[in-house]
């Protein structure tokens, strides 16, 4: 799954959780994110000159930041291509890079757009509350400022997701690789079809999803965090807890860690109840395979006793998602008004105004949903844990063979196909 696309998988993603550290702390807790000192070495830069009239995710601090991220991403990729260059490193280094760097700028992106309604809140409450103080020119003046990024952002989306299905069908290619050049040793394992296709299948369009959204929940809460605490400032007092620093993050935090440990406590048999799914299910559609080329299979009774094995276990699913998904409706619904109940006293104390109280909603639901991660993909993670135990036992299969080589002296797809000299 992962040493047929990835080099040296657990070095790789262990130095990139690792790379990442060094990075934040590099930012956060030295002078090097101080964007003036720069500057001033430089020579012959202002940022008098640098910032003119651009918008706010142009300003001198901002380029400086993304130029920061850039080249973290530039340095990663470079040190992976040198020290253990695979066949994919094209698509599973720089590939991989590009996507996670790429995700940091959308979610710069959201940063923006929550700065943005913050004071376009605070606009529309001095309209409502000054009747005739602002003219029709100044209304769409304020909408303008804002649609050229969401412009540019949907292109970027699109053009993102179709980076996105080509990166992951290279890793289902690699995959189908690797398996398909054990056919002959591993075809007698059940479900060994099903396992080269429909598994290889379903574990890249869980991972297109699935994989997007974990990285983007990471790079919420680096982008997020710093701005809640900041905007935290703004809350006088919490219920009960009365003043507290950084107030909304701590709320947020305690919120989704219960909802996550909820949810994987109420639903910790699903992944071996949609593993034993896909067992019997194997079972059934294998002997309606051999039925369409021997009368010998497929007898009523045969197919009857399968049948049974699939409803009784799809009869256990459904029992164990019904309770399942009270304790996470109730969870989710109820999340949605932590927000509200955290900020009454300061809303009651009438502290701030409108556009800082979607400022600090907005802030607090980006990095809610990014704690909430396990809790909001737990459905899909059970999927993709079921997959995962099944391909897992299939590479044990075939490292029983006597154990294979290398999955970069695999042939390839193309290397099959190449015709003959």
């Amino acid at each position: 799954m992962l040493s047929s696309f990835f080099p040296a998988p657990k070095l790789f993603f262990g130095s990139a959780v690792l790379w990442t550290l060094i990075a934040i702390f590099v930012w956060y807790f030295t002078p090097l994110s101080d964007w003036s000192l720069i500057l001033d070495w430089a020579r012959g830069v202002t940022p008098e000159v640098v910032e003119g009239e651009r918008p706010p995710f142009l300003t001198a601090e901002k380029l400086y930041t993304y130029l920061y991220i850039i080249f973290c991403g530039i340095a990663f990729a470079a040190f992976w291509t040198v020290f253990n260059r695979n066949r994919s490193y094209k698509w599973s280094v720089l590939g991989s890079t590009f996507i996670i760097v790429w995700t940091y700028f959308n979610v710069q992106i959201s940063v923006f757009l929550n700065d943005w309604y913050g004071r376009f809140y605070d606009f529309l409450q001095e309209a409502l509350t000054n009747p005739g103080s602002f003219t029709m020119g100044d209304f769409y003046g304020q909408l303008s400022t804002v649609l050229p990024l969401l412009l540019f952002n949907i292109f970027a989306l699109v053009l993102i997701d179709f980076f996105i299905s080509h990166y992951l069908f290279r890793w289902r290619t690699a995959m189908n690789d690797y398996y398909a050049h054990y056919w002959p040793k591993v075809r007698h394992i059940e479900g060994a079809a099903q396992r080269i296709q429909e598994d290889t299948q379903r574990f890249a369009r869980i991972m297109e999803g699935l994989g997007v959204s974990f990285v983007r929940s990471i790079m919420t809460l680096i982008a997020f965090l710093p701005l809640l605490y900041t905007l935290s400032q703004n809350v006088t007092e919490l219920p009960i807890f009365g003043a507290v620093n950084g107030s909304m993050v701590y709320v947020a935090l305690i919120s989704a860690a219960f909802g996550t440990v909820l949810l994987a406590v109420v639903g910790y048999r699903l992944p071996g109840l949609e593993f034993n799914n896909q067992k019997v299910e194997a079972a059934y559609r294998k002997e309606l395979v051999y039925g369409e080329d021997s009368a010998d299979h497929c007898a009523p009774p045969t197919l009857a006793s399968l049948f049974a094995d699939v409803r009784a276990n799809y009869f256990r699913l459904y029992f164990n998602y019904l309770y399942f998904n009270v304790a996470r409706y109730l969870y989710l619904q109820g999340a949605n008004f932590v927000p509200l109940i955290a900020l009454g006293p300061t809303i009651v104390a009438g502290t701030i105004t409108f556009g800082v109280f979607t400022q600090i909603n907005n802030a607090f639901n980006q990095v809610e949903n990014s704690f909430q991660f396990l809790a909001n993909s737990w459905t899909t993670i059970i999927d993709l844990i079921s997959i995962f135990k099944r391909l897992a036992s299939f590479e044990a299969a075939i490292a029983a063979t006597g154990m294979p080589i290398a999955p970069d002296e695999v042939p390839t797809l193309k290397e099959y196909l190449q015709p003959a000299e």
